[in-house]
């Protein structure tokens, strides 16, 4: 096994010195001795912070030099920072919150989250999809960064009792990103949800999101049809709306009018319509579909099949030549048909109309770093799942500073490509397939067969896949 460097302080020592002096002087106690308690800090005046590290902490101290990277790895894994300085206070309203989103920016977090409960708010980032605590913050200085963040954003600091929806522009010297702001409340308070819209997202296409040659081939080919209705399926948080940006930028073209519909609006794409939902004045998915319609639209984005209505609209302007793309919620590619069904659509016409049906999922990517290997053995799988032969060894997540303790580093897409060939059209209408056997007769890639896939070929852990290699 390859050695890991480890940042996790005995808890003895540890409570020698408080979060907030670690984070103040930057110091992590390595041993104590005799009396004389050894520390290590990256500052490079280590004289003069010894003598005060000597009155404050009443003991003799000595000092060593460490890099700010494993400082830093070591204050997050051990210390969490439950209230700012009485120099962060004399700039928190100004300054905390922007020192705050850099901070989540630079972790690569997707969203920040502030939780307020009967003694503290706990702040939380979400990291490759799992949210990992950060900071807390005292009571007392809570309600002024929820009015901060409420101002910056124009919503009513008045309303404290429905939630609310807005939007901040964040600027840090060239760099500029908007943040989707939500509010909520909750019994001890308002709970805030920022969620970082990174601008990059808008250059990524097909090629950068996880397909394989053969399904980004298929993808492709059924996005050049002049009429139908392709489905992305998945919980949230799996990608759609990035693998629909992705189509749509492809797909953007002097000579093609698309529309889109959402709710909400997350990025802007130049040379297309985007239009916000405003259900407060009846401009919901129906309405803005029947609207689209007299615009000689070619092709239309709907953000997402949420009912009867919005299906039903769907499917008529895929009929009437449109291409339309949509997400739903469904766990597999075959699943969607089934719901739309259940959504009232006639099965002749959702035959005819529905090109492709896709479900994605975004799995987590073990960091190069840390990743160790371990014998693979049938107690680390879901009960039935047959280890496949050349699969002699796996790896799992450790963690270190390079992903900040998580054991993982970015995540990739993975898909189940389900294009509606002429037997599954005959399938639909008469609703009589085993599509289980026609898997298997065509191939066809499932979330499983490809999260088994990342496992062997060591991108991921047998752990972050586990629900999908069960057999259900």
């Amino acid at each position: 096994m390859s050695s890991v460097k480890t940042y996790e302080i005995p808890v003895e020592l540890k409570q020698l010195i408080t979060s907030n002096q670690a984070f103040h002087y930057r110091i992590v106690p390595v041993a104590k001795e005799e009396g004389r308690l050894t520390l290590k800090t990256d500052h490079q005046d280590v004289k003069d912070l010894q003598k005060e590290l000597t009155i404050i902490l009443d003991c003799s101290v000595d000092i060593i030099s460490e890099t700010t990277e494993d400082i830093q790895s070591y204050l997050t894994f051990n210390y969490r920072k439950t209230s700012v300085s009485s120099t962060e206070k004399l700039e928190y309203q100004d300054q905390f919150l922007q020192k705050l989103i850099a901070t989540a920016k630079d972790f690569g977090s997707s969203d920040i989250h502030m939780e307020p409960y009967e003694k503290l708010c706990r702040v939380r980032f979400r990291l490759d999809g799992k949210l990992k605590e950060q900071y807390t913050i005292s009571n007392t200085e809570y309600p002024q960064l929820v009015n901060q963040i409420k101002i910056q954003s124009g919503l009513d600091i008045s309303q404290k009792r429905l939630a609310q929806d807005g939007r901040i522009t964040f600027k840090e010297g060239t760099d500029e990103f908007d943040i989707r702001v939500s509010t909520m409340p909750t019994l001890y308070g308002e709970k805030i949800v920022l969620r970082l819209l990174n601008r990059n997202t808008q250059e990524v296409s097909l090629n950068d999101l996880g397909f394989t040659k053969e399904e980004i081939e298929e993808y492709r080919e059924a996005i050049k049809k002049p009429q139908g209705i392709i489905l992305i399926s998945g919980p949230t948080g799996s990608g759609k709306t990035t693998t629909l940006y992705a189509s749509l930028k492809e797909l953007n073209k002097e000579t093609t009018n698309i529309l889109t519909i959402e709710d909400p609006i997350e990025y802007t794409l130049q040379g297309i319509n985007q239009v916000q939902l405003r259900e407060d004045i009846e401009f919901d998915f129906p309405a803005a579909l029947r609207a689209f319609l007299r615009q000689d639209p070619d092709i239309i984005m709907v953000g997402e099949i949420r009912d009867d209505r919005t299906a039903g609209m769907a499917i008529k302007a895929a009929l009437t030549g449109h291409l339309v793309l949509s997400t739903i919620h469904t766990n597999s590619a075959w699943a969607t048909i089934s719901r739309l069904i259940d959504m009232k659509v006639p099965a002749f016409l959702l035959a005819n109309t529905i090109a492709m049906s896709i479900a994605q999922r975004l799995v987590r990517k073990l960091c190069p770093h840390c990743k160790t290997k371990k014998k693979a053995e049938t107690r680390d799988f879901p009960q039935g799942f047959e280890i496949p032969e050349k699969m002699e060894q796996h790896y799992i997540a450790v963690g270190c500073n390079h992903c900040y303790h998580t054991g993982y580093m970015g995540r990739k897409a993975i898909y189940e490509i389900l294009p509606i060939t002429k037997e599954l059209e005959v399938a639909i209408r008469h609703n009589e397939l085993q599509i289980d056997t026609y898997i298997e007769k065509k191939k066809i890639n499932t979330l499983r067969h490809n999260a088994i896939r990342m496992v062997l070929d060591g991108e991921t852990s047998v752990e972050e896949v586990y629900a999908l290699l069960t057999n259900n």
